[in-house]
């Protein structure tokens, strides 16, 4: 009687057990499944092209042209200065006036041209529209609130937070108002419209030197987020 008991007892535990290691094996399927499709998500990411060979070009370009413009734009203040201090000779470009405003003006022309190519390749390709917007206020107080606390994360590379979207949008606008503000300042007479949209020829002075002040501010902190996120420089060479 007890090992027809026992015997029972063990069919009805066997035919219970049966159904339960069917369920963990579909379930240790499922689970291999999705940690599979996750890596070759993240495999993907890694081997997509998130940056095109054209916008990489225009970003180095533009460095190429800033940096020109800068040290040479500094020479050129320091010949007819509008504040009361110059910029140490050492760090300036072209070594006299002359020198430099030759210097000024052949960069001037490369960011105005790759600016120009820049600005209609994002808005003709839509990726101007898809990058930089929208920009959602509440989502950009939580990102600044996050930055502020060092907690704003980088967990993807190719999506720009609401601060990046709106530095970006900033430094374009600048380097417009850079390149209309020059234009008054070289050409006053030829402009006069322009000039006397930016307040006369002394004005637009003063505002050429804050936009420029603005791109080098802007530049300081660019580049210190490169170095807190070395995965971006990365990126901008190779493009994923």
């Amino acid at each position: 009687m007890h090992e027809h008991v026992t015997r029972t007892a063990f069919r009805h535990e066997s035919i219970n057990a049966a159904p339960r290691r069917h369920i963990d094996g579909k379930m240790a399927a499922s689970h291999e499944k999705h940690t599979i499709a996750e890596n070759s998500a993240t495999m993907k990411s890694h081997s997509e092209m998130i940056i095109p060979a054209w916008l990489r070009l225009c970003h180095w370009l533009n460095l190429l042209a800033v940096v020109l413009l800068v040290l040479s734009g500094w020479r050129i203040y320091n010949a007819s200065p509008i504040f009361a201090f110059h910029f140490p000779d050492r760090i300036t470009l072209g070594g006299w006036l002359g020198g430099a405003l030759l210097w000024h003006f052949a960069a001037m022309w490369l960011l105005f041209f790759n600016g120009l190519f820049y600005l209609l390749a994002n808005i003709l390709s839509g990726r101007f529209k898809a990058r930089f917007f929208p920009i959602p206020v509440r989502k950009l107080i939580g990102d600044f609130l996050a930055a502020i606390h060092g907690k704003l994360e980088h967990d993807t590379l190719s999506e720009y937070n609401t601060l990046q979207k709106l530095a970006y949008l900033f430094v374009i606008v600048d380097i417009a108002l850079l390149v209309l503000s020059g234009l008054a300042v070289w050409k006053p007479v030829q402009f006069p419209l322009l000039r006397e949209l930016l307040g006369d020829y002394d004005n637009a002075r003063v505002v050429h030197f804050f936009a420029m002040a603005a791109l080098v501010a802007f530049s300081a902190v660019h580049l210190a987020m490169v170095a807190l996120v070395p995965r971006t420089l990365m990126l901008m060479i190779r493009g994923r």
